[in-house]
């Protein structure tokens, strides 16, 4: 039975790939922090069929430690800190986590096992201040945020370790994904979970910062499969996973309203507080590389995603 050991398992995209592994015959584990209080609730469900380990992307000997009492075959390193306006706030902290931490976990695989499969989740706000459009795996980088920077530099440090060390390392170059197990600080939740809860009359208002931000919007179910299909090539190599379509966060605002029959117009208040230092205004990805090397696309529409965040939304409000 092949083992993969997941970093993030508790995330979203973390708790998708998990299922999606299991389906496929694998045993997996999930790296966890120490903490008080555990936020399991997007793994609840697996828990009977995973198995958790302690581990730190700031502690190079728990890395190895997770590492040589899973052995896995491949590693998909999900962790980070991921939400883009806490790292204007912890710029210093987000480093640690989404960039030195990824060579703490490269070194500790390379000193362990340099066998072993890796995979880094690498982010399109590296692209940030877009050169061209739509953004392929040649577009040249320029990150408008901690977080982005911090991504550019664990996506390079994998192309480094992938040809010094002759690893087999690559980065999913993600657009972003939703998804109902989406955090609720994200934009996507953020406005799914407000309409559900003003349709049943626990909010008045909505609000939000740039409605004219424009993103490429995917499914993490459909993504997580393109995780999979990256390690299972026969050579290692990097690729854009998207779905070519923008939209801008209005589309995404009167798609999820009128799911519940409402006019955003009534609801929706721009508030400055909301509005990033450096806006990252357009962001739309070309996956021809994906689609043609990996066989990989997307399934889920952007309207049927966001109209399936509203319903789980309502159910749980």
């Amino acid at each position: 039975m092949k083992r993969a050991l997941i970093t993030g398992i508790s995330g979203q995209d973390g708790s998708y790939l998990a299922e999606l592994l299991l389906d496929k015959g694998y045993e997996v584990f999930g790296m966890v922090r120490r903490a008080s209080v555990d936020k399991f609730e997007r793994i609840t469900h697996l828990m009977d069929r995973i198995q958790l380990v302690q581990g730190d992307l700031l502690d190079q000997f728990s890395l190895i430690a997770a590492l040589e009492k899973t052995e896995p075959a491949e590693v998909y390193n999900l962790a980070a800190q991921s939400f883009v306006p806490t790292s204007w706030a912890q710029p210093v902290l987000t480093s640690e986590f989404t960039a030195v931490g990824v060579t703490r976990l490269l070194e500790s695989v390379r000193l362990v096992n340099n066998k072993i499969k890796f995979y880094q989740a690498s982010s399109s706000e590296m692209y940030g201040k877009v050169r061209e459009t739509p953004q392929n795996e040649l577009t040249p980088f320029y990150p408008r945020s901690p977080y982005g920077v911090s991504k550019a530099y664990g996506h390079y440090i994998t192309v480094n370790y992938r040809e010094s060390y002759d690893m087999f390392a690559v980065s999913g170059i993600l657009f972003n994904h939703e998804s109902p197990r989406r955090g609720l600080e994200f934009v996507t939740r953020k406005v799914t979970d407000g309409v559900a809860k003003i349709k049943k009359g626990k909010a008045k208002e909505l609000r939000l910062g740039n409605l004219d931000a424009r993103r490429d919007w995917g499914f993490a179910g459909d993504y997580v499969e393109a995780m999979y299909l990256m390690l299972q090539q026969s050579e290692p190599d990097d690729y854009v996973v998207a779905t070519g379509e923008a939209h801008t966060v209005e589309r995404l605002v009167e798609v999820a309203f009128s799911h519940v029959g409402l006019n955003w117009k009534d609801y929706v208040k721009i508030d400055p507080a909301f509005i990033r230092p450096a806006e990252v205004d357009l962001l739309i990805g070309d996956s021809a590389k994906a689609r043609q090397k990996l066989g990989w696309k997307p399934k889920v529409s952007f309207e049927k995603m966001i109209q399936m965040m509203v319903d789980a939304d309502l159910e749980r409000v």
